[in-house]
């Protein structure tokens, strides 16, 4: 177990109440083993469930580093060294970037983890009186942690995948409107073929403030229909996909772009 995710237990199961080593070591080897599935999951590892389990095993260990009557600085470097074991044991050794990266990806989930389990310690263990708090008596509970602990990583993953897959498709984009040159922010969406004259159409919900010919464009979307205004720019320059010529520009202010400016077309993935 990584050093914060460790503290958590040590101040969760620590205090006043019996602590059973054996259950600890089940629950902190249970919880290295989601934890590393997390890892090889966001990273895309190809590893046996054999070296999950024996990595976790022995980050199951770390746990009886606390009860050491050793000093802070010891118990840092003690914990940090068996963490670089668990990973070596259970991804391997490639070379020294991808291990740093599986190490640190490790430590992030692990003090995602504990630091959101030890905020639902703290919101149902302490009552407050305005600015004092107070221990209730309550904990959090073993069988509490062994169900919600994936839980977290799992919409953690989640969040990872929806956010590698929008950055993917986020471009810089540079649209050349005669003199004029707009430095957006593109999204490729597949889903956006809409054409004119076998040229793609881009959408936008910024202002056209351009003297360029108007045209309108007939469109059908799920929110509906209707005719799109839209100009012709002189070309779209596309970092990581190239440069389109004659490409027509369709403003909207009711698009939902995903937190980009410019829609880009399916058309031009394959350019």
């Amino acid at each position: 177990m990584t050093l914060y995710l460790s503290r958590f237990f040590y101040t969760v199961f620590g205090g006043d109440m019996t602590v059973y080593i054996d259950g600890l070591l089940f629950l902190n080897f249970y919880l290295d083993v989601v934890l590393l599935l997390t890892v090889v999951v966001v990273l895309k590892r190809n590893v046996k469930i054999c070296r999950v389990i024996l990595g976790a095993f022995i980050g199951s260990l770390t746990i009886l580093v606390l009860f050491l009557k050793i000093s802070s600085v010891e118990l840092f470097f003690i914990k940090v060294y068996l963490s670089f074991i668990m990973c070596l044991v259970c991804f391997g050794y490639k070379n020294l970037k991808t291990f740093l990266t599986e190490v640190l990806m490790l430590y992030i989930v692990s003090i995602l983890l504990g630091g959101f389990l030890y905020f639902l310690n703290i919101t149902f263990s302490y009552k407050n009186n305005g600015i004092l708090f107070f221990n209730d008596g309550l904990s959090v509970n073993v069988l509490f942690l062994i169900i919600v602990s994936p839980i977290i990583l799992y919409l953690y993953i989640k969040q990872v995948k929806m956010f590698k897959e929008k950055i993917a498709f986020t471009f810089k984009t540079n649209i050349y409107i005669g003199k004029q040159i707009l430095n957006l922010t593109g999204y490729l969406d597949s889903g956006n073929v809409l054409s004119y004259q076998n040229k793609p159409v881009i959408l936008t919900n910024i202002d056209n403030t351009f003297r360029n010919k108007k045209i309108y464009i007939p469109y059908i979307a799920i929110g509906g229909s209707g005719l799109l205004e839209c100009i012709k720019v002189r070309k779209v320059e596309v970092i990581g996909l190239g440069v389109f010529e004659n490409i027509y520009l369709g403003f909207n202010k009711d698009f939902k772009l995903a937190g980009a400016e410019v829609l880009l077309n399916g058309m031009m993935k394959g350019e």
